[in-house]
C-alpha cells in the first residue's frame, strides 16, 4: 500500500482525539470526517484552520497554533513533504514549541503514539 491509499488505524479506545483514517482528501478523527485543513489537538480539533495548502501558509496560522498551547506541532504537509519558510514558524520557536515537519499520513500516525504517550501535540494536517 502506498502512503496515498487509504488506510484505516485501529487503537484501543480511551480518552482524546484519534485519527482513525486518511485517504486523499479526508481525514477521520474520531467519527468526525474532516475534508479541509485541520488542526487537531489531543482534546480539540479545529476544522476552520484557514490555509488550503502550503503555499497559503502564514506567520499568523502558526501564532494562532502557539495560543492552543501545544508542545510539539506536527505539520502534515499533504502527499509530499515540503518545509515552511523559517520566518512563518519563528513563533513557534520563541515560544518553545517543538516543530516537527512530514507528509500528512506520517503526521496522523505520530500523532497518534504521541497523543497515547500523554504528550500535549497539536497536527497541523493539510489533505493528501
Amino acid at each position: 500500500m502506498d502512503s496515498l491509499s487509504a488506510m484505516k488505524i485501529n487503537l484501543e479506545t480511551g480518552r482524546g482525539n484519534r485519527i482513525r483514517r486518511y485517504a486523499p482528501g479526508q481525514i477521520t478523527i474520531n467519527d468526525q470526517v474532516v475534508t479541509r485543513s485541520t488542526v487537531v489537538l489531543t482534546d480539540r480539533t479545529y476544522t476552520d484552520w484557514p490555509p488550503a495548502s502550503m503555499e497559503n501558509l502564514e506567520a499568523a496560522h502558526f501564532a494562532v497554533i502557539a495560543d492552543m498551547g501545544p508542545e510539539v506541532l506536527l505539520l502534515g504537509t499533504g502527499a509530499t513533504l515540503h518545509f515552511p519558510q523559517p520566518v512563518l514558524t519563528a513563533v513557534l520557536m520563541e515560544r518553545g514549541i517543538g516543530l516537527e515537519v512530514m507528509d500528512t499520513p506520517a503526521a496522523c500516525r505520530t500523532f497518534n503514539i504521541l497523543m497515547e504517550d500523554g504528550r500535549n501535540v497539536a497536527a497541523a494536517l493539510f489533505m493528501i
